[in-house]
């Protein structure tokens, strides 16, 4: 009895010290999964027209984080994709917009373009900042595997952080998928076999017709409506969309306006993931993928829209398409995914005002010409400001060093001047930004999206409901209210119970929450938290 008890002993002591050895588990592949312009409340404005294995499937048999925001501006593309991935606000991680008013060059510049050699290329250069797909690929010592994949730049390059093994975007000239000399001297021979297959003519030499027939489009308003813009060579913006007829002009637009072009993108990340082996080795790879034609699509029709409504009943049957790919290939238990949005959007302001609910246009090129003529009244002749641009006023720094004034005066006289123009609610000042403390409000969104290289003099607050916007159909997105800081974030697979929760979420919450999840470094300027509701 005593020799079995020792034996038992000696092989539960063997047991738990192996157990201590072992390294935590992690799933063989993430899948972050960025819808452009999603607002939150499209989980279930549509849901009966859902199947069940697409949005249904990550509400019903995943977790959903229902009070997610942004909690910064400007609610954009890539601001939300660097902050969604760097678990930081575009004030740390540098990406303050799609494109901002560079000072040394006396112009604007492109969020991803890398002017470093001539000619310029795109990389992740301008994001200062580590991503949590970099810190998975730190944590092994470059094993692991991380591939980027939208139709806009971008949102390929930002998720992918610096250290990708391979990023890919759709080429706007050749509607061809490419990549850059950041990543690679010329892409894989699958990329070329795939693009070789001519899928983006295919798409375009049918119309666009509705999935279900349009009369049970409910929860849209009428398909012919003054509040949608035209696609080229249409009178009217209604159904079928002639794309045969339309695309002859520039067939990259052309189906960039059509969710065929999220169709093209699953497809694609699907063969990525085949052909690079992604999940399939010994260490845990990322793949990021963003859906970015729902965006073009909402800017184009608006929110209320037939096409909007139509576009995410087709996109619902791609992530069923992708989900059950994964399911089959990779293992239900096998991978983590997370589906959010970089931004949500505001319904069309005209269709607004027709209801009798406030809502209006400012125009960046008007207030600019007035501000002019405002400073020239108080200070004399002189080019006062350089550029306004996605509601922030860049001041000539040298007109003003020149002239030997106060530069924080002047900033605070154009902020007084801002709050009495139609349409904007306050302003803030860099002197306010970096001398207060907001805790709440437009002023905390403004202080965690304000980078003193690279943000404006003054960013402007416009009133609810109000857009930056230069015509009256459409959409456009930005600021500071639920509509476009609302956002889904859905987890499903490895790990993830059923269930939800409506504590306060950040996306900024997301990379450090995965970084827990993986037990590795949190992205070296992460200001985000992991969700609790997750761990419990």
């Amino acid at each position: 009895m005593k020799k079995q008890t020792l034996f038992i002993l000696f092989l539960s002591l063997s047991f738990f010290s192996f157990a201590q050895k072992q390294k935590p588990s992690q799933p063989k592949l993430v899948v972050g999964i960025v819808v452009d312009q999603m607002r939150y409340d499209y989980l279930y404005k549509y849901w009966e027209k859902y199947g069940d294995g697409g949005f249904r499937k990550l509400l019903n048999k995943g977790f959903n984080c229902k009070n997610t925001t942004l909690d910064y501006i400007p609610a954009v593309t890539a601001a939300g994709h660097a902050a969604i991935y760097t678990g930081a606000p575009p004030g740390v991680n540098g990406i303050i917009s799609n494109d901002w008013y560079v000072r040394k060059a006396g112009r604007r510049g492109n969020c991803v373009l890398d002017t470093s050699e001539t000619p310029a290329f795109f990389s992740p250069c301008n994001m200062l900042t580590t991503t949590i797909t970099d810190e998975l690929r730190l944590s092994d010592n470059l094993k692991s595997r991380v591939i980027g994949i939208a139709l806009k730049e971008r949102a390929a390059i930002l998720p992918a952080g610096h250290l990708a093994n391979g990023c890919y975007w759709l080429d706007q000239k050749t509607n061809k998928w490419v990549s850059g000399k950041y990543y690679m001297k010329e892409v894989p021979k699958w990329v070329n076999d795939f693009n070789a297959q001519q899928y983006v003519s295919k798409y375009l030499s049918k119309p666009w017709t509705t999935l279900l027939p349009i009369e049970q489009y409910t929860e849209s308003i009428a398909d012919d409506n003054e509040f949608e813009g035209l696609q080229p060579g249409e009178t009217k913006p209604v159904f079928p969309h002639n794309l045969p007829a339309i695309s002859k002009g520039d067939t990259a637009a052309a189906l960039r306006l059509t969710p065929f072009a999220n169709t093209l993108t699953k497809d694609f990340a699907k063969e990525a993931i085949v052909q690079e082996k992604l999940g399939m080795g010994g260490v845990c790879d990322f793949i990021t993928i963003s859906f970015s034609s729902t965006d073009l699509i909402g800017h184009l029709y608006a929110p209320q829209s037939v096409e909007v409504e139509d576009t995410y009943l087709r996109l619902d049957k791609d992530l069923e398409n992708l989900i059950n790919f994964l399911e089959k290939n990779i293992g239900k238990n096998n991978f983590l995914l997370f589906l959010t949005a970089d931004h949500g959007a505001a319904l069309n302001p005209s269709y607004m005002t027709s209801k009798n609910i406030p809502a209006g246009y400012v125009h960046s090129a008007v207030i600019k010409d007035s501000l002019q003529n405002f400073l020239v009244n108080v200070y004399g002749k002189g080019d006062w400001v350089a550029d306004v641009y996605t509601d922030q006023v860049y001041l000539n720094h040298e007109q003003i060093e020149t002239k030997r004034l106060n530069i924080y005066n002047i900033q605070r006289q154009v902020a007084d001047y801002m709050t009495r123009l139609t349409g904007v609610q306050t302003a803030f000042t860099t002197y306010m930004l970096t001398n207060s403390s907001y805790e709440s409000g437009a002023g905390h969104l403004a202080q965690r999206g304000y980078n003193p290289q690279r943000s404006g003099d003054v960013i402007i607050i416009q009133e609810p409901g109000w857009l930056e916007n230069a015509k009256k159909t459409g959409t456009n997105h930005g600021g500071v209210y639920s509509y476009d800081q609302h956002v889904p974030l859905l987890w499903y697979g490895w790990n993830i119970k059923n269930g939800s929760s409506v504590e306060d979420v950040s996306v900024t919450d997301i990379a450090p929450t995965i970084a827990a999840m993986l037990n590795i470094s949190f992205p070296n300027g992460c200001t985000g938290k992991p969700i609790p509701a997750l761990f419990k």
